[in-house]
């Protein structure tokens, strides 16, 4: 098998709330159809889905891997729609911020090792 992509389908508890809280945290969004809109930033993808399952939902994770991540927190800080931020936190293999939307799903915010200055 030679995978070339992956793609997560996001669950959200309030489908409004959740395409509001993407586009605040810099994705820009393409309808599909009433129940699943496309999110991207840059060449990076996922689907936000009209469907709620709460153990799901508090158990989805993604990792979002930025260049910078001083300039992610500020962004993501502001969003008027997040669940909870944690500090910016330094590990052996670079920095992270953990970042819960508002279906509690939980956003690891990376600064990989070899992106940072």
């Amino acid at each position: 098998m030679d995978v070339i992509d992956i793609k997560a389908f996001v669950p959200s508890r309030d489908y409004e709330r959740s395409l509001a809280f993407y586009s605040e945290i810099g994705f820009e969004s393409e309808y599909v159809t009433d129940d699943l809109t496309v999110f991207q930033n840059g060449e990076c993808l996922l689907f936000l889905q009209r469907f709620y399952q709460e153990e799901l939902a508090r158990n989805f994770m993604l990792q979002i891997c930025v260049s910078d991540i001083d300039e992610a927190f500020a962004l993501c800080s502001r969003s008027k729609h997040k669940t909870k931020i944690s500090e910016i936190q330094s590990e052996t293999w670079g920095k992270v911020f953990y970042l819960w939307g508002p279906s509690d799903e939980l956003l690891h915010v990376t600064q990989l090792r070899q992106h940072q200055g």
